[in-house]
């Protein structure tokens, strides 16, 4: 008997992932990596009127590359403001200053000045509650290798809407390094909230309050990345101008969108700018505070930094490949039986080599169904006759691992080949096989006996 098998490939598009490049780097290039000082985890409960700087336990993640694991420690910090006795309306500036990091440079090179690149946020409690960005400039002292990581501040503003006490709270931070390479390390707060650093007291300004208001899916970026901004208490169905500001004065990167009946919208802004400090949200040709909201601090990053004397910055990229497989052949003979007996049609499927060459979080799937087995003067054989024993090989050094589908029936509605699962970081290549079995009935009509099975990887 034969059996003809052809396959279909259906891929997935996922983002790319960068590579691991490995610890040997980390001694010359990981530099943005943060390691915890010495101390104890230091926390309590968030006090009402409380001022002045406050500690904390933070969770820190050192960029990958470092070779580092996540990191536990203390950050003290302190929230500082511009007015501390405004009116419903009012714009407060607020100031996130971390006093000392949860952190100090793990390696023995030293770190030039002005690399760092600091974003957070600050959780606004009280008679108001939201999650304020701030954003700090790209600048710092030069840091000796293996010394304290300096102090860093950031800054935000809000808008009063409501009278009363207005709490602050330092929230989660992200050091960015811009030298050699371009690395993140976030620290989150390990208890939410922090202690409350810094309380102000609103009163009713007796006017009517803007309550427009917009959020950034992240405080910072490369020059050309999109940003996510959301907003709420617009207009509906207003459109609405998104718009870079560095300080007062616009930056020429613009979106629009249009609120929905609740007058809350999501949209996206490509900042190319290197001078931007904020994005708005208005409406109307130009931007009015009064009908708009933000701005919320927004820092470009990038730029590469300083190169040490007598080093030379390498460049180089790897580029995504795809989802793929091929056979080593199309069509499978399995054994013949005898009439009036009947068993077993045994044989092999043609080996199946997987490739994924995609280097991103996705596994795959390869599964098979079959039709019915045809012979002559139109005898069949159901498709529920034919099972397989698969089997999984991985190539040594690929990512993923191979895992074989169940033994069983193949059938019509199909069943699962081979398959890798989702991860942080996937792919490799693998070879696939399967022993194949027909179950013929004793009295089946003699001849030859066909049927397609067809493999489709997702």
């Amino acid at each position: 008997m034969r059996s003809a098998v052809r396959r279909s490939d259906s891929r997935r598009s996922r983002r790319r992932h960068r590579p691991d490049r490995g610890r040997r780097w980390a001694a010359v290039l990981g530099v943005g990596a943060l390691v915890v000082t010495g101390g104890g985890l230091l926390a309590g409960p968030a006090q009402a009127r409380a001022t002045g700087a406050v500690d904390f336990p933070t969770h820190c993640i050192p960029p990958a590359i470092a070779g580092l694991p996540p990191i536990d420690g203390t950050t003290s910090a302190e929230i500082t403001v511009d007015n501390a006795a405004p009116k419903v309306g009012d714009t407060v500036t607020v100031t996130y200053t971390v006093v000392k990091p949860a952190a100090s440079n793990p390696v023995d090179l030293a770190l030039p000045a002005d690399i760092m690149t600091p974003t957070g946020k600050v959780t606004v409690g009280g008679a108001q509650s939201a999650a304020l960005t701030v954003a700090g400039p790209k600048k710092n002292a030069p840091v000796p290798g293996k010394g304290d990581f300096p102090s860093f501040s950031m800054t935000g503003a809000f808008t009063v809407t409501a009278p009363g006490e207005i709490t602050l709270s330092p929230g989660d931070y992200n050091i960015h390094t811009s030298y050699l390479m371009e690395l993140d390390t976030p620290c989150t707060v390990t208890d939410p909230p922090a202690p409350v650093s810094q309380t102000i007291i609103a009163t009713d300004g007796g006017g009517q309050v803007n309550e427009r208001a917009i959020q950034l899916g992240t405080a910072s970026g490369a020059a050309g990345d999109p940003v996510t901004v959301t907003g709420s208490k617009f207009t509906p169905g207003a459109s609405v101008t998104l718009a870079g500001r560095a300080g007062d004065a616009p930056t020429g990167d613009t979106a629009t969108v249009t609120a929905d009946d609740s007058g809350s919208f999501t949209g996206q802004i490509t900042v190319n700018a290197p001078a931007t400090t904020g994005i708005v949200a208005y409406e109307g040709a130009d931007w009015d505070g009064a009908r708009g909201a933000g701005p919320q601090a927004y820092t470009v990053t990038g730029g590469g930094g300083e190169i040490p004397d007598g080093s030379q910055k390498l460049t180089s990229s790897v580029k995504p490949g795809t989802l793929s497989m091929a056979q080593d052949g199309d069509s499978v003979a399995l054994s013949a039986v005898d009439f009036g007996q009947g068993g077993a049609s045994t044989g092999a499927l043609r080996t199946v080599t997987v490739q994924d060459f995609r280097g991103g979080p996705a596994g795959w799937s390869l599964t098979g169904k079959v039709t019915d087995f045809t012979g002559p003067g139109g005898a069949t054989i159901g498709a529920s006759a034919l099972g397989w024993s698969p089997a999984c090989a991985t190539k040594p050094g690929s990512p993923s691992t191979c895992a074989a589908g169940s033994e069983g029936t193949v059938g019509s509605a199909g069943a699962t080949l081979a398959s890798t699962p989702d991860g942080a970081f996937t792919g490799g290549a693998f070879t696939v096989d399967a022993r194949l079995s027909l179950d013929v009935p004793a009295y089946t009509a003699p001849g030859a006996y066909t049927a397609v099975l067809t493999l489709t990887l997702t």
